[in-house]
């Protein structure tokens, strides 16, 4: 029987060819200086002190904190944040921050609220204001996401093409309220077939304005026939009844029905007041001169009728408001309260972002640190490349215009805002684009869209389905031609190594495999070796990825590795006498 042909390769990795510099298994072929990548504290604990000096033991000279917990980082206590600050000088490593996660827009799972809003903003603030401790003299980067709770409105594709949203989530911004419309093809007769959304809301806006005017109006004119009919004698009955006569069960029920009126009356006085403020906030600029004339029409009428609000003569005062207001309302658009959830949730995300990061420049100038706003897993909102792209260009532009309104020049205002909003690029998550029929080139294009504002990255490799975190060069990510299409930015950016799913199974930090993926060079010159040829440096079985997978009772006792192996191929167990291939029993 032939000899089977063998090369030194087929047992030991990188035998015969550790010196290509292309050489390894894992390597991105794309080379990264060892300098820019950094490990995170573990985001269950709040001793950061401890858990960062630990990591920094690998040799990484970046270090991100990870405070994603709102009560996690609300438990670090400021002392241990200056003594990062120290620990920092002392190892000459270069600390981020990874803020709480919060939804920046004020939406909850029960609706939206300016106050939720408001609330999100101060503790972003107070997280931005916290980081400051770090490194008071230099511009941290504090990432946040861009949502947190809310779904994205991303077009599912199928061999190569977007298919269209069946469904799309609406809010009522009067009371925070959710809906949902239907984008399916209509098959009606006489319909359009494909339904546009913003026609749809018009629809709804319409249907929801005139029902408002409707009901109003019905129990206006309820009040009045009730008045009408009744107010003679409901009013000779009150005289009767105030000089000590006794009334009638007849008179009664008139009084009786007189007083239903005016409550019925006042009750749709008090709905005028609330749709008079509705549309004074949300019509038009065309319409809102109409409301400025019924306002100024009916000013004198309002004061009286405040004075004594049941005195008979305001009573028709009163009813002659709500005839005027019906008459003007009809007369204005439908003003748009329901909105596109996404559309509504970025304005204020946007609002909330820009807010923080000029507080934060009132408060630190250049020094305040950069607010980097990071795309979350792809099926949340604004997780795209172009949805991050607007966030961060909106809230610069209102950067600019609250710095403009407190006296600080545009051009001044422009660099600071440039400077201090920016992006995360998270290459793990945009690549769950895949689970939405997005191939390799869809997801590369979307890094290209923020490619001019990425201030920092985060790496983990994944398959594209679940949000999982392994090292680079162990998934499907990219991630060569991503950081070729951030270009300058993407290579000189802190890239934060997150592989919580290779800390959670394999218990090792994953800083040696980052560096062997993505061939970094081993010496301080910046060149060969690299760190993806050192598994062949190793010459042995247990060397490599085996060597953590496998464990050692595998190699010493089954005789299934070569590890132990002398030269002689006499499997030799550490301190026993013989082996199993020298005939004599092993002790």
């Amino acid at each position: 029987m032939a000899r089977k042909e063998y090369t030194i390769s087929d047992i030991y990795q990188g035998g015969y060819s550790s010196l290509k510099p292309q050489y390894g298994d894992i390597f991105t072929n794309y080379r990264v200086n060892p300098a820019t990548l950094g490990l995170t504290t573990d985001p269950r604990t709040a001793n950061i002190l401890q858990d960062a000096s630990i990591k920094l033991n690998t040799g990484a000279k970046q270090i991100e904190l990870s405070a994603v917990s709102p009560e996690i980082f609300e438990s670090i206590p400021n002392q241990q944040l200056k003594e990062i600050n120290r620990l920092a000088k002392l190892t000459g490593v270069d600390v981020s921050v990874h803020g709480p996660v919060i939804e920046p827009s004020g939406v909850t799972r029960e609706g939206f609220s300016n106050a939720n809003r408001v609330a999100a903003e101060r503790q972003l603030f107070s997280a931005v204001e916290r980081s400051q401790e770090i490194n008071p003299k230099g511009n941290v980067p504090v990432t946040f996401h861009s949502s947190v709770i809310l779904p994205g409105e991303i077009r599912p594709r199928e061999k190569g093409k977007e298919k269209e949203i069946e469904e799309a989530l609406i809010i009522n911004t009067e009371n925070g309220s959710f809906g949902k419309i239907s984008l399916k093809e209509s098959r009606f007769p006489a319909e359009e077939p494909k339904k546009n959304i913003q026609k749809e809301l018009q629809k709804i806006n319409e249907e929801y304005w005139n029902n408002q005017i409707k009901n109003f109006e019905y129990y206006s004119d309820m009040g009045k026939n009730m008045i009408n009919k009744s107010m003679p004698t409901a009013l000779l009955a009150e005289v009767e009844k105030k000089a000590g006569k006794e009334l009638t069960d007849e008179q009664k029920a008139i009084r009786s029905e007189y007083n239903t009126g005016i409550n019925f009356l006042s009750s749709s006085y008090n709905d005028l007041k609330r749709i008079f403020e509705t549309a004074y906030a949300n019509v038009s600029e065309q319409d809102k001169e109409i409301i400025n004339d019924f306002y100024r029409n009916i000013k004198p009428k309002a004061e009286k009728i405040k004075e004594n609000p049941k005195n008979s003569q305001n009573v028709i005062l009163m009813k002659e408001i709500i005839d005027d207001g019906i008459e003007t309302l009809q007369k204005l658009s439908p003003p748009p309260l329901y909105k596109d959830l996404n559309e509504f949730a970025k304005e204020k995300t946007i609002e909330t972002f820009s807010n923080v990061a000029f507080d934060s420049y009132k408060k630190f100038r250049d020094k305040s640190p950069i607010i980097s706003i990071e795309n979350p897993p792809a099926g949340g909102a604004f997780s795209t490349g172009q949805e991050l792209k607007d966030i961060v260009e909106k809230a610069r532009e209102k950067f600019v215009e609250r710095a403009k309104k407190e006296g600080i020049g545009e051009s001044q205002a422009r660099e600071a805002a440039a400077k201090l909003i920016g992006v995360t690029w998270d290459v793990g998550h945009i690549n769950m684009l895949r689970k939405y029929g997005y191939e390799k080139g869809d997801i590369v294009k979307e890094a290209e869209k923020v490619a001019k504002l990425v201030k920092h990255v985060h790496l983990s490799d994944n398959f594209g389905f679940e949000h999982t975190e392994l090292p680079m060069g162990m998934g499907n990510v990219p991630v060569k031609e991503i950081l070729e299409k951030l270009g300058k930015e993407g290579f000189n950016a802190k890239k934060i190594i997150e592989a919580a799913s290779w800390w959670q199974h394999f218990k090792t930090p994953p800083f040696k495999e980052t560096l062997e993926a993505f061939g970094s060079p081993i010496y301080g010159m910046e060149m060969a070796p690299y760190w993806n040829q050192s598994l062949g440096l190793q010459q042995g079985y247990y060397g490599g990825l085996a060597g953590q997978w496998l464990p050692q009772f595998h190699y010493e006792t089954l005789g299934a590795g070569f590890i132990g192996l002398p030269l002689e191929l006499g499997g030799q167990r550490p301190g026993a006498e013989g082996s199993r291939m020298s005939g004599r029993a092993m002790e």
